[in-house]
């Protein structure tokens, strides 16, 4: 495929436990009739399939993909990206993503502050956040930032 043809900025995010969003740029000489698809094999053992709910930009062209009931575990998962413009191929793009990296994590859940008066004192408790693949509490490091308001 020619120079600039292929795709630019891939970032792929997992959030809300097993939804993900893969996006990118269109390539710095792709024209409006440039059509990307992606393809992906979540692990070594799963088969390679293609994306079955792609983000369109105004052209139509496919600069995205979202996927649902993602298993992260300790999957290190394969992309590629190719396409074509005019009945040509455009020069393909592949990466290899540890899933796990790439999570986003939920908020702590069920954030509760008990505060005393008397002993000037506050009680703060939470539980971890949700996640399909992180079995050990002590695998979470929080932080608490207090403002006096």
């Amino acid at each position: 495929g020619m120079n600039g043809t292929a795709i630019e900025n891939f970032v792929c995010v997992i959030f809300n436990v097993s939804f993900m969003n893969c996006t990118w740029h269109v390539g710095r000489t792709a024209t409006e009739d440039t059509q990307y698809f992606l393809y992906w094999r979540p692990s070594e053992i799963e088969d390679v399939t293609e994306c079955q709910n792609y983000i369109k930009d105004d052209c139509g062209r496919h600069t995205g993909c979202r996927f649902q009931n993602v298993t992260i575990e300790n999957k290190n998962a394969y992309f590629l990206v190719n396409g074509s413009r005019g009945g040509q191929n455009i020069q393909p793009y592949e990466k290899n993503i540890l899933l796990y990296q790439i999570e986003k994590l939920t908020p702590p859940l069920n954030v509760s502050v008990n505060c005393t008066e008397a002993s000037h004192r506050c009680r703060i408790w939470w539980q971890p956040p949700r996640t399909s693949h992180v079995k050990k509490r002590s695998c979470f490091k929080y932080e608490i930032v207090i403002e006096n308001k």
